[in-house]
């Protein structure tokens, strides 16, 4: 089985960053992709950010385009999501997962983090 923990989210004003980070453990030798997805409060969880780790692709979904970045440590096992311009809409708990690309478009896997709060203040 693969492991994930995620680390890295807090409290930041409107405009702010924030990077998290996502190792992986365990076994790791055939993940294909990571993503990220976050849930707010009243709100099904939403498909992020995802990275493959074969090379491209890498996808966004439209509302963190141009704001937020993911990438990896190949080495570490480990997912990066540096979130910049934040907004207070950003607020949520964000999840790590272990996945595929499909296609071209990221599938989640059964593989999650605990999860990470970010909340942006206005």
């Amino acid at each position: 089985q693969v492991q994930v923990v995620e680390s890295g989210g807090g409290l930041v004003q409107a405009g702010g960053s924030l990077r998290l980070s996502c190792a992986a453990s365990g076994a790791t030798d055939n993940v294909n992709a990571m993503g990220w997805f976050r849930q707010a409060p009243g709100k099904e969880r939403e498909f992020v950010a995802g990275i493959s780790w074969r090379g491209s692709p890498t996808s966004y979904t439209d509302s963190v385009k141009g704001r937020f970045t993911a990438s990896r440590d190949d080495r570490k096992k480990t997912m990066y999501l540096q979130m910049d311009s934040l907004k207070p809409e950003d607020t949520a708990v964000y999840y790590c997962n272990i996945g595929r690309y499909l296609f071209g478009r990221y599938r989640s896997g059964d593989f999650w983090g605990q999860g990470t709060q970010v909340t942006v203040s206005s």
